[in-house]
């Protein structure tokens, strides 16, 4: 008897393991996604149509200014930017540049300015190498996003044989990927002729999530991107009072509301360059070149950026040339998440009660300063799946969150997503799925009489649990490998350098930092996919051991390691210091590496 009680208590205790071991990955799923989310920042490539009728409709080149606006109100570090340049094809791209100092966006921005224009112009062929590389070089846990900057209809090139049908059928192809990847296309149309296709514009960004924006100058251009920007990352866009330059000092009131701001976004936008003091809510000058503040100047904009200011108000004071028409706008960046506390799992039917609790949180952890809630006001938006329509209904503040209850309507499905707002930015919640098709509650699990001790002992049943389990650890244990591999990061840099076979120049030596890429990433990505280097897409980096790193080439080949021929179709492996060189077979250049560590 005695023995019989251990094997079962043997037998439970392997079945219990069993349960736990496959349980707890789902348990720990939520603290895995609340720390990516801590980390998620944007992803964006912008495309600038740079055909010759630009220097019509956008003469001084606003456009350009614009998109540096747009990369200056992106956080100190953290965010990607790529840019693609297009006529009739791709004329000049970098890819995805992690932002991590002064001095990456400063690169960013002299890229911008040295956009030259050319003939023809086909929108599909910036729309896909924008998809394409944010498919190559977008981080999983960042929000992506295109800005489509566009001034008019194609215009082909009839030597070579382009039409409309190829450049709509690779349009809708690019279209199709955008929505596969959550990518949201938002157009900007300058419409300075009165020729553009308005109607294709506003169709692109309705079928990707974005938004469309037609304007009859470029002067608008700094403001719409603001407004981009804005949309994309959950944010109001605070209007602070215009000014009309004197040329004295002006002051307005900045208002930072509560310590939750990470960053505030001054943006000062004029036809002619203004000068800008600040001061802070006690009253001392701040450094706009300091750890607090930073300015960013252009010819048609200046942006203060204020890192973890202080609640309270700061004074702007800004001195314009006489008559300038001076609009200044504020925006603020806020590490909030909008949380609902989870509701019963199960099958409801109509007139059911739900009831729905939901709270900011700030790094993963509820928000400590409740003074935030104050002005905020939250709405429940209760999306009928079965029959498409959308109704809301306010929910209460707690003073610490928002709370309500839904009631079911009618049987049939529902998503519920809750959008808290105030002043200066909004949230939405993770949508809610409500079934309430009908179908029957689960009810009590059945019984039987008798006694445990009657019963023959179910052998087969835990032996095959115990293989399963088995079975499953090891598959567990491989997959995890396999992941870990998959996701292992790079260190340190390299310096490339490409020489031209026919002429003997090298460029200047570029530093390529490591640390954004994960798991492998080819050649041709370091080299920002410059069209007339693809060849490279064939040699592959994958990280080693002790910062080391191998290259291998997957059409087979040998390279030049420090002097000496080696195959690379098996990996070569580099360490600090190491030397590679690559010759190219289409195009008369040699790709020089230096790995450093």
């Amino acid at each position: 008897m005695l023995r019989t009680y251990k094997i079962r208590w043997l037998s439970g205790t392997l079945v219990l393991l069993a349960f736990l071991t496959l349980l707890l990955p789902q348990a720990l799923l939520p603290q895995a996604a609340a720390a990516q989310a801590q980390t998620s920042g944007i992803d964006a490539v912008l495309v600038a149509d740079v055909s010759n009728s630009m220097n019509t409709s956008d003469r001084d080149k606003i456009s350009n200014e614009a998109m540096k606006m747009f990369i200056d109100m992106l956080p100190v570090q953290g965010d990607k930017v790529g840019i693609v340049a297009y006529t009739d094809q791709v004329e000049r791209e970098k890819a995805l540049l992690t932002i991590q100092s002064d001095a990456d966006k400063s690169s960013l921005k002299d890229f911008i300015d040295q956009l030259a224009r050319g003939p023809y112009t086909d929108v599909s062929v910036g729309v896909a190498e924008a998809v394409n590389i944010l498919n190559h070089g977008a981080d999983p846990s960042h929000s992506p996003m295109i800005v489509l900057l566009a001034d008019g209809n194609n215009d082909f090139n009839k030597t070579k044989g382009r039409t409309q049908a190829q450049s709509d059928a690779d349009l809708a192809k690019a279209v199709k990927e955008a929505q596969n990847q959550g990518i949201p296309v938002y157009t900007i149309g300058l419409n300075a002729d009165g020729k553009l296709n308005k109607d294709a514009l506003a169709d692109l960004a309705q079928q990707t999530g974005g938004k469309s924006f037609i304007t009859d100058t470029p002067d608008d251009l700094p403001q719409i991107l603001s407004e981009i920007f804005a949309d994309h990352a959950k944010l109001n866009v605070v209007k602070l009072p215009s000014v009309t330059g004197n040329g004295s000092y002006q002051e307005v009131t900045v208002n930072v509301p509560n310590d939750s701001v990470l960053e505030a976004n001054i943006s000062i936008m004029s036809s002619k360059p203004v000068e800008v003091q600040l001061t802070d809510p006690s009253g001392q000058a701040v450094d706009l070149n300091s750890d607090a503040a930073k300015l960013s100047t252009s010819k048609s904009y200046s942006l203060v950026k204020l890192l973890k200011p202080q609640e309270g108000d700061w004074k702007l004071r800004v001195k314009g040339a006489p008559k300038d028409n001076i609009d200044i706008n504020l925006l603020f960046n806020y590490d909030l998440q909008l949380v609902v506390d989870p509701i019963k799992t199960k099958s409801y039917t109509k007139g059911d009660k739900v009831d729905l609790a939901a709270k900011l949180e700030n790094g993963g952890q509820p928000l400590q300063d409740n003074d935030l809630y104050t002005d905020m006001k939250a709405t429940l938006v209760v999306k009928d799946v079965d029959t498409g329509k959308s109704e809301e209904q306010p929910l209460e503040n707690t003073g610490s969150g928002f709370a309500g209850t839904f009631e079911v309507p009618d049987n049939h499905n529902y998503e519920l997503v809750i959008r808290a707002e105030e002043d200066s930015f909004y949230r939405e919640s993770a949508p809610i799925t409500i079934n309430a098709s009908g179908a029957a509650g689960s009810g009590s699990q059945p019984t039987t009489s008798g006694g445990e001790q009657d019963k023959p002992f179910p052998w087969l049943p835990v032996i095959l649990g115990v293989i399963v389990l088995i079975v499953v650890g090891v598959g567990a244990w491989f997959l995890m490998g396999w992941l870990k591999r998959k996701n292992r990061g790079f260190v340190g840099q390299m310096v490339v350098e490409i020489r031209d076979e026919n002429t003997g120049d090298k460029s200047y030596p570029q530093y390529k930092k490591l640390v954004s890429f994960r798991g492998r990433f080819h050649l041709h990505q370091l080299l920002q996919l410059d069209p007339e280097l693809k060849e490279t897409e064939k040699y592959v980096f994958t990280p080693s051991n002790g910062d080391r790193i191998i290259i291998r080439n997957t059409a087979g080949g040998t390279l030049e390691k420090s002097g000496r021929a080696v195959d690379a179709s098996s990996g070569v492996e580099l360490k600090n210091g190491d030397r590679l060189s690559i010759p190219l077979q289409q195009a008369d250049k040699t790709i020089l590496i230096e790995y450093l560590v």
